[in-house]
């Protein structure tokens, strides 16, 4: 059975977190946000079915993150909600659970918790935002 699949456009940088950078608290957005810098708060992305994040190799997030499309280079101290597809580089590393619809990873990206795929139904608005998913089973 073919799903469906949600087409994402390509999503430009309308955010930027510079690598001298720290944010302390929690970090909303829409379109696209590119980390290279450390946030301590939790990323939620606004309701945007687009939204895309991408952490580099030098970004650090200590918090959960909670947006559609994820690019994981970096590292985050948190739990990972990705409703649509969650990628994990070479050098990604998730101290938590990722919850995801669609997932790459990549040769040498670790994830210390649990991988949740999240049912093909699910279609809540980061139904995620508001509590933790059930598994799918």
């Amino acid at each position: 059975m073919l799903r469906k699949s949600k087409k994402r456009k390509p999503t430009t940088v309308d955010s930027l977190i510079g690598q001298n950078s720290q944010i302390v608290g929690d970090f909303r957005f829409s379109g696209g946000l590119h980390i290279d810098g450390t946030i301590k708060g939790n990323v939620l992305a606004d309701d945007d079915d687009h939204a895309m994040l991408t952490l580099s190799d030098r970004g650090t997030i200590e918090g959960e993150v909670k947006v559609p499309f994820i690019i994981l280079n970096g590292v985050v101290k948190g739990d990972v909600y990705a409703r649509e597809h969650v990628e994990l580089a070479s050098s990604a590393r998730v101290e938590g659970n990722v919850f995801y619809r669609l997932i790459e990873m990549s040769m040498g990206a670790e994830v210390n918790g649990k991988l949740v795929r999240l049912a093909e139904e699910d279609n809540s608005p980061l139904a995620l935002s508001h509590g933790t998913p059930e598994p799918a089973e």
